[in-house]
């Protein structure tokens, strides 16, 4: 008499199919929270109203994100200032943005994305506190 081939699903194939899954969806979700996590504390910058008088928004943290426009000015003291294009439901605004020393070794490109958070000091001068490339 012939045997029949059996038509169970292997157990161990099951549940390496489970640990995938899960290993995937973990890693997934640790990669989207470190994006979120370094801007999470700051607001958009309402680019609108900060030109009109950056001098209100002093003291607080927001982010921004553009292209460079371009590079205005390199010191070795105070680093470096750029100006961003930012798109703003009026069209593009060029926002200046001083970037730290502690950021020389990241190399700032003309028309490259960048996310920015910033620090609005006196004066309105918004400062880089935190630079990630889009």
């Amino acid at each position: 008499m012939a045997r029949r081939a059996s038509s169970s699903t292997n157990p161990f194939l099951l549940a390496g199919i489970g640990v995938a899954i899960i290993a995937l969806v973990i890693v997934g979700k640790i990669l989207m929270t470190k994006k979120a996590e370094s801007f999470s504390d700051a607001f958009p910058l309402d680019v609108k109203a900060f030109l009109e008088d950056g001098n209100a928004f002093r003291g607080d943290e927001f982010f921004i994100e553009g292209k460079i426009d371009e590079k205005l000015r390199w010191t070795p003291s105070d680093g470096q200032i750029v100006s961003i294009r930012v798109k703003t439901p009026g069209g593009e605004e060029i926002i200046p943005i001083r970037i730290p020393n502690k950021f020389s070794d990241l190399n700032i490109d003309r028309e490259q994305s960048y996310a920015f958070k910033i620090d609005i000091k006196e004066g309105g001068i918004p400062i880089a506190t935190s630079i990630k490339r889009l």
